[in-house]
């Protein structure tokens, strides 16, 4: 018998194979979709309490309102950035966000904290707003842990962050210092803003590259500090134009 979809919306069909529900537990990952599915709401959204939706393209949370008795989502492997929207879920304990496009730590943090009262698990690897190596090779195990310090500090409640148990003497130093811990980042600069037109780059008439005391002929320092290597600039190519009329 051949399987008829499930129309959702005009871009987008879901079909019934691609969906696995089991004693409250509803998956639906790897079908590339960028928002959750109207017809998986509405058939499941109200017997639900884990959601898998991993390894998709979802770019908004719109929708995830009709799962009110959610205690896990899993979202890793999406598009999900800074602009998500969480809704108030007052039993989800369990929020996996691991490789989406997430940058500001502190953003995320508010929301949770407004929204997800029940929260004890979270884990953000893979993502800017969490500096490990899996997200950033220039991070080292400092970053990660102030990183956690913070998150500790805004969290207490939090029972596992990524995928390490918070140890008790963990929680008692983030509790002393993670408030000095936040970390912050320049934001991610869209790419409709990157010009190569120098006519929209900020200038700060105040700076000046040229030197605020004027200099004697025989001033030729250039540079500050010391080098191992100095050139007086004598063999210079230019110099083979520059006759003895010129000097």
């Amino acid at each position: 018998m051949e399987e008829t979809p499930v129309a959702v919306d005009i871009d987008f069909q879901m079909w019934p194979s691609s969906v696995t529900y089991k004693e409250n537990t509803l998956c639906y990952s790897g079908q590339r979709c960028q928002k959750i599915p109207e017809a998986l709401v509405n058939m499941y959204g109200t017997k639900t309490q884990c959601l898998d939706l991993s390894f998709n393209e979802l770019v908004t949370l719109k929708g995830l309102e009709g799962f009110p008795l959610l205690k896990e989502l899993i979202l890793d492997n999406n598009d999900l950035t800074d602009s998500l929207v969480l809704p108030y879920l007052p039993h989800l304990n369990l929020l996996s966000l691991n490789k989406n496009k997430i940058y500001d730590i502190e953003s995320l943090i508010t929301k949770i904290l407004h929204n997800l009262p029940s929260i004890n698990y979270l884990s953000l690897l893979g993502n800017k707003a969490c500096p490990n190596q899996l997200a950033d090779a220039d991070n080292d195990e400092e970053d990660y842990q102030r990183y956690r310090y913070y998150v500790l500090y805004r969290l207490p409640k939090l029972k596992f962050l990524d995928s390490t148990k918070v140890r008790e003497v963990e929680r008692t130093e983030a509790r002393r210092r993670g408030r000095y811990m936040k970390v912050m980042r320049p934001s991610p600069v869209p790419d409709t803003e990157v010009t190569s037109s120098s006519d929209n780059i900020p200038w700060d008439s105040n700076f000046s590259a040229l030197p605020k005391t004027i200099r004697s002929l025989d001033d030729q320092r250039g540079a500050f500090g010391k080098c191992k290597k100095v050139y007086n600039g004598k063999h210079s190519e230019g110099n083979r134009f520059i006759s003895n009329e010129d000097l």
